[in-house]
Formats: C-alpha cells, sequence, structure tokens
C-alpha cells in the first residue's frame, strides 16, 4: 500500500511504538507500506525530529529519516492550490498523494484535510489504517 504520512503520525509512532502510530512506522519499517515524499515533506521530518524536547535521539531520528528516504518514494509533486486546506502547511502532504496516487494519507488531524472529497484522496487515522489492514 502506497501512503504519505503526516508528520505528526511518525513523531507519535516513534516516541509510543506501542499505539497505533508506531504500528503504521513499522510497518514502513518493515516495507509492508510504501511511503511517499517529497523534499519538503523530508525536511519536515527533519526538522521536527530534532526538537530538543521530543527526545527523539538524533542517531535514531537520522537512521529513520535515511531509511525513509532509501526505501520511500520520492515523487515530483504538482502544486495545488494554497487555500485548499485550513493550515497550507499540510498542503505538501495532498500534493504528494495526488501526484504519487498514494491509496492513503495518514494523519491523526484528520480535520485539517477535510473537503478533499473531488480529489479522490482517501484520509485515514493510524487506527483506521491498522484496522484495514488486519
Amino acid at each position: 500500500m502506497r501512503i504519505v504520512l503526516d508528520t505528526n503520525v511518525l513523531v507519535s509512532g516513534l516516541l509510543n511504538p506501542n499505539g497505533a502510530p508506531g504500528r503504521v512506522v513499522d510497518l514502513i519499517l518493515g516495507r509492508r507500506l510504501v511511503l511517499l515524499y517529497d523534499d519538503r515533506i523530508l525536511g519536515e521530518y527533519e526538522d521536527i525530529l530534532a526538537r530538543p524536547q521530543l527526545a527523539i535521539s538524533q542517531d535514531q531520528a537520522t537512521a529513520v529519516i535515511s531509511f525513509l528516504r532509501l526505501t520511500g518514494e520520492r515523487i515530483t509533486a504538482l502544486p495545488l492550490p494554497i487555500d485548499l486546506l485550513p493550515d497550507p502547511d499540510d498542503l505538501p502532504f495532498v500534493e504528494v498523494a495526488i501526484s504519487g496516487k498514494a491509496e492513503a494519507l495518514i494523519t491523526e488531524n484528520l480535520k485539517h484535510f477535510i473537503g478533499l472529497d473531488n480529489y479522490g484522496i482517501t484520509i485515514l487515522s493510524p487506527a483506521r489504517l491498522i484496522e484495514q489492514l488486519t
């Protein structure tokens, strides 16, 4: 399954590997899910994972980002209207999902991705994705 992963799911999964986000991260690391990304998304992952208040070791963050870069699929995304979403910072995730023909965009902030019905994107919570896969 080809997915786009919102940063909040990656962070939650690394901080709590026992919850649904952790299971999603495990599925990516186990190569059961293919992560679609672009440079903006990987840059955001790097910036967020480096925040000291998250207490994610720099070694772990570097290893995860390197793995995602090597095993994921880099997408050249076509731009969408800046006002498509409530938070324009979420736009790269939608652009990559559409351009990469992702089967789902996984996020813990479902309300950030409303109004995308016409774009053919399935928005799922980590728990819903796990439910669908089992």
